[in-house]
Parts: structure tokens; sequence; C-alpha cells
């Protein structure tokens, strides 16, 4: 059976799954008696095995086996839910992890479970029984052994019933004579009615695992679905086949219920002559039985039959089961392709530059009669480039859903209480963001959790609460996505950034507290004199930094002593299309994001002042430095006398540039520089103007 057209839903629902038992483990442990969340994680953990042995991944399989065997104790009672339990617990999850990594990324790396697989049978007092080969085996849906499941677990239990129970598939003249011709060569004729289990979640691959088995045993000449509805999952969870085979009926019962995630399975033999019996007092139409012919004819040539032509009672149960189908799929997502997703963003962006264009061209030649139109093309070209980006946005849960874990981990590490607070996941950021942001909040976090929040002792000599906060916020400001990573801990100590800064020959004269606080996001400089897995080597804020300005975000810190630090992180909400400020510094054009542009105001000589040997100038009682965009970039100077200043804001720093021109205001494409000037960090990229001209756009975080 080939399962790769299966492999992207297998790897995404696993991945899923996964979160959703990282998420629930760290619940039971807060809830040690939450009996249904215990079911939960059972439940969750056994989808995982039955998809990976379905996929033949049966590494996977056997470690989520023995991982069941220890929920199963919870389940009953015989086990208590306990810190060291849950830690091996999530081992067994790490390494989960890092397998179906591995098959996505198709490294071919064993990774050593049988380590993991002790630890669990040590906690559940059961050691392995049957070897790795057997296990295998059985995974695969071996007629010879009877699976470890089916004697473990009542759900995967596939129940035999009397041959009563069984509905008859519908058989027509065609299949009759079929039935009959194989029997003159000493064929049986076996109808099978199999129940997968409600948890199904490949039930497509399932039931080809099912098909597969049957097909090595004999020859299946119908089933009901077809192949075609079995492709495209458009059935429940029954499926009834009529089995050629020299094979008596119990092997026919062991061959399909060794399979997981079969629940029921019903066999009997074909009697032709009831069945005979039962077409003449349908009394069938000529027509019908042509039909049925020609149908079953067409479909003769495969190994797996299409659905036939079936009875009225079945045909409205169809008509039923596509109603709902039909109201399913009204509130269906669909999956599709981040390439795919890539690809149309760009699409989308070529228009905005060709309308662009298309404008400058009527502006200029005074084309009155395609304005109108220009009008229109304007509006639709917006309507879908909005749709396009609402498209690419994730929430930042995503990201955010893996910090309890981590902060469960360093509260254990580093004996230390501490609380995970999260507000606002649901906060949406473009995915190319969402891609990135992950590394620098661990960073954060890692800090906050090391360096921020103080032993349990110290925070009760203090008057605080024992358990210290870290809380991570998100939400939507303008143009701008806001995270927050704040704690209430002893706060960043002035005193020993300054010491540590003079020792490595940064001159602190004259800076403000906050600005030594600042400090901390060198590359390098760490305060922390003992180096440990978590934090000390100073790379962590540098790291933070640098990333966060490759997004055209910001991070600022406030911090106060005893009180605790905020690190506040602010972020486009997409890095495709924005709205700039187009301006003129020497005999350059440069485009500006209007999301740091605060104002723009006439320059004139006498607002210069002098401070520190840097030019200032004073506006509504501020003092704001002063930059000359030519000076900055080495651009010649303009002979232009009239001259401006763009006051931005990045964070909580405001800065002038001085300009030459102002040239309006434009919606536009960001395109990356490319590898040759790729280190031009005063640019975040380029775009392509109306008149067809390559404009730089201004990296204004790195400037300021």
């Amino acid at each position: 059976m080939d399962t790769s057209q299966y492999m992207d839903m297998f790897l995404e629902e696993a991945m899923d799954n996964l979160q959703t038992l990282n998420d629930s483990l760290l619940q039971l442990e807060q809830e040690p008696d939450n009996i249904d969340k215990v079911n939960e994680i059972f439940r969750v953990a056994h989808t995982i095995k039955g998809m990976a042995a379905t996929m033949g991944f049966n590494e996977v399989a056997e470690l989520t086996h023995k991982m069941e065997d220890v929920l199963s104790e919870f389940r009953d009672g015989e086990l208590k839910v306990t810190q060291d339990v849950v830690t091996v617990l999530f081992k067994c999850l790490d390494t989960l992890e890092h397998m179906i990594k591995n098959i996505e990324d198709g490294v071919d790396e064993k990774v050593p479970i049988e380590g993991i697989i002790q630890e669990l049978e040590k906690i559940s007092g059961n050691p392995q029984q049957v070897s790795a080969g057997q296990k295998n085996a059985e995974t695969k849906g071996s007629s010879e052994n009877t699976t470890v499941e089916a004697k473990d677990n009542s759900e995967d239990n596939a129940v035999k019933t009397s041959e009563a129970d069984v509905s008859s598939v519908a058989l027509n003249e065609y299949d009759i004579n079929v039935v009959k011709q194989a029997g003159d060569k000493g064929f049986k004729a076996y109808e099978i009615k199999i129940d997968l289990s409600e948890n199904t979640l490949l039930k497509s691959a399932r039931a080809f695992l099912i098909f597969k088995n049957l097909e090595e045993i004999g020859e299946i000449i119908k089933s009901i679905p077809g192949v075609e509805d079995i492709e495209n999952e458009d059935f429940e969870f029954e499926i009834q086949l009529v089995l050629l085979t020299k094979d008596d009926e119990d092997k026919v019962y062991n061959t399909v219920s060794n399979i997981s995630e079969v629940e029921k399975v019903d066999v009997k033999a074909v009697d032709i002559k009831s069945v005979k019996e039962k077409k003449i007092q349908e009394n069938t139409s000529k027509e019908d039985e042509i039909k049925a012919r020609s149908k079953s004819q067409a479909a003769a040539k495969d190994t797996i039959k299409p659905k036939p032509a079936v009875s009225g009672t079945r045909k409205k149960e169809n008509k039923n089961a596509a109603k709902k189908q039909n109201h399913k799929k009204v509130h269906q997502s669909v999956r599709v392709d981040l390439e795919r997703l890539d690809k149309f963003m760009n699409m989308v962006s070529e228009l905005v530059i060709n309308r662009t264009r298309l404008e400058q061209i009527s502006s200029n030649y005074k084309l009155t009669e395609l304005n109108e139109t220009l009008e229109q093309v304007a509006r639709t070209t917006s309507d879908l480039q909005d749709l396009v980006m609402k498209i690419r946005m994730l929430p930042l849960d995503t990201v955010f859903n893996r910090f309890p874990r981590m902060i469960r981990d360093l509260s254990v590490e580093l004996d230390k209480e501490m609380k995970l607070i999260i507000q606002g996941a649901d906060t949406e950021l473009d995915r190319t963001v969402i891609d990135e942001i992950g590394e620098p909040l661990i960073h954060l976090i890692r800090n906050a959790a090391d360096h921020g929040v103080e032993p349990k002792e110290e925070r009760i000599a203090k008057g605080k609460d024992p358990v210290g906060k870290i809380k991570l916020i998100a939400y939507q400001e303008g143009t701008k996505a806001v995270i927050k990573v704040e704690d209430d801990g002893s706060g960043i100590p002035v005193d020993k950034v300054k010491e540590k800064a003079e020792s490595i020959g940064i001159n602190t004269e004259g800076m403000s507290d906050n600005d030594i606080k600042n400090l901390i996001f060198m590359q390098g400089f760490s305060t922390n004199k003992e180096v440990t897995d978590i934090s000390g080597r100073g790379v962590g804020m540098d790291v933070v930094k640098t990333k966060i300005s490759s997004l055209g975000g910001t991070v600022d810190l406030i911090s106060e002593k005893d009180k605790g630090s905020s690190f506040i992180i602010r972020l486009p909400l997409t890095l495709q299309i924005i709205q700039v400020l187009l301006v003129g510094a020497g005999n350059e054009t440069m485009a500006i994001s209007l999301g740091y542009v605060d104002r723009v105001i006439d320059y004139s000589d006498d607002m210069v002042k002098i401070t520190n040997n840097r030019e200032v100038i004073i506006y509504n009682g501020s003092v704001i430095p002063l930059v000359r965009l030519y000076d900055k970039l080495g651009i010649a100077k303009s002979d232009s006398r009239k001259k401006y200043i763009v006051i931005v804001k990045v964070g909580e720093k405001t800065v002038g540039l001085m300009v030459d021109s102002l040239l309006g205001q434009r919606e536009i494409v960001i395109k990356p520089l490319g590898k040759t000037l790729q280190n031009l960090k005063e640019y975040m990229g380029a775009t392509i103007l109306g008149d067809g001209l390559v404009t730089l756009i201004l990296d204004v975080a790195f400037i300021v």
C-alpha cells in the first residue's frame, strides 16, 4: 500500500496530537485526580499509535503503546500521577516529537527508544514480553499473530458476531454469476462487514490496509463504499465487502480483526440460493440489470470494485448521508500548502506593482477615461491583498503553546516555583513573522526564569508571593503587534550592568539608568558570572535584538528594582505589502514605513542645538536627536534649500530624520535585497515604484 499521499496529513495530525498530549499532561500534573483528562490523554495517545501503525512507523507505534500502558494504570487507579512519572512521559513525548520531525525532514537517523521504554516499563511494572520483530509483524497486520493491542485494550478488540447479525450486501446478476463460477472452482464467497473505531483519523489509509490484507488471501469482488469514495474519505466508519477465497471463515476474520482501529468484524458465507430467490422477488427491471452489468464489467479490471447500483432503501440512506456530508462541508476548512500561499502572495504583490504603474501612466498622459476603471482595479486589488494577508495570518497560540511546558521544566531544573500567565494568544501575525518569533521569545522567557524570578526563600523575605509570575501578553496596536514578556522578579541590576560595561571598555558617563539597562542587548554581554545551560553565555539578548530587527520590529526594556522587568516587542503584522512615505535624500529616493512615522515638520537652521557633541532639535518641549540622512547613508548632499524633518518613533525612542524632499505616500511591495546586498543593514528591502524605479526601504529601527 502506498501511504505517501497521507504523509502530510499524518505529520500534521501527529504534531497536533503531540501538542494536545503536552498540554493535557501539564494540566494532569496540576489536577492528578482528573479522570476525564486521563481518558482524553489515553484517547489521543491511542490515535497517534493507530496512525503510526497505519503508516508503517512501527517504532513510533511501539513507543506510544508502552506509553499507553502507563496511562492505562492511571485510568485504572493502579498508579498515582507524580512529578517523576509525568517527567518520564514528557521525555517520551520529546522522543516521539524527535522521531516525527525526522520523518518530516526525511532524516534517516535511528532514534534510540530502548532507554525510555525501560523507564516506562519500570513505572508500569509490565516488562516487555513481545519482541520488536513480533511487534513489527503485528502492526503490519500479519494474520499469523494476535495483536498486543487486542489483548491489552478493550477498545481494540474486534467483535465477531453471529451470521444473523450480518446485513446482506446487495448482489446483482453479474455478481451472482461470478460467485457461482468461483464456487465451481473451489472458492468460497464471504460477506464481510467491518466497523472502524470512531476515533480513526486516517480512514482511507486504514481501509486500504484492510483491502491489502484481504487481497493476500483472496479477491474482493464488491465494495460498499466504492474505491473513489474511500480515496476521498467520503464514507462513515462502516465498510461492506464480498470476498472470494479458498480459506475458511476464521482465517478471513483473523486477517481483518488483527488490524488496529477495527472495532467490529462480521463474516458470513454467501448463500447463492437465497440471494437468487431474493433477486427474483425484487423483480429488477431489465434496464437496471444492464446498467449493473456494464458497471461491474468496467470495474472488473480493478482489484477493488467501485460502488454498484443500490437498492431503494440504500439510495435513501446515501441521499441522507450526502445531505449530512454537504452540511458538514460548509463548515470545513481546506489545508493549503504554504508554498502555494507564498506564490499567491507574490502574484498579488506583482499586481500591486502593475496597478501603481498604470496609475502613473494614466497620470502622466492625463488619460481621464481610464480613471474610473483604475479606481475599480485599485479597490479590487486592495480587497484581494487584504484577503491574502488574512489567509497568511496565524494566531500566536501556535508559538505560545510550547511555553507552559518550558516553564514547568525550568521550574523543576532551577528549583523555583513559577507560573506562566498567557494573554492574547489569539492575536494574529503573518506566517513569516510567526516562524521567526519563537527563538527570541524562548530567550526572553528563559532569562525571566533564570535572572528575573528569585528563589522561593528570597521572595518570601521580600514579602512577595512565593510563586513567581511570568506573563506573556500579546495584542494588536494599529499596524503593529505588541508582545510583552513580564516577570515580577528582582529587575535588571543597574550597578552590575554598569560594572560589566566598564570592565569591557564601555564609557557609561552621562548615560541614563534606562540606557545602561539596554546595554544587555550588546553582543556577548552577560552579568551572570556562572555559565549554565539556561543563561550566562551572553548570546541570548543579542539574538533577540538581531532577530526582531530583521523582522522590522523593535524591542524595549522597562525594569524596576524588586518589581520586575518587562520586554516589549513591536512587530509589523505583515512583511510583504506596507504603506510608506517616499522621501528624497540627496539625489536618491528612499521609502520609510508609515508604521514608524509620527509626524513631518519643516526644517530651519535655528532649530538645531548641540549637546554632548550631538545634534538635537527642540520640538514641543522635547529634545529629539537629529540624523541627517544623506550623512548617515553616505549620499551626496542635495542643493535643495527646503528641507524637512521626519520624526520617527521606534518603541520608546524618538529621532528626527532630515530629508531633502517629500514625494508622497505609497503602498509598496517589499522585495528582499538578495545575497549580494544582504549586509546593508540600513535597508530592510527594496521596492519597484510605478515608473519602474527601484527604491530602497530604510530600516528605521536599525538607524535609530
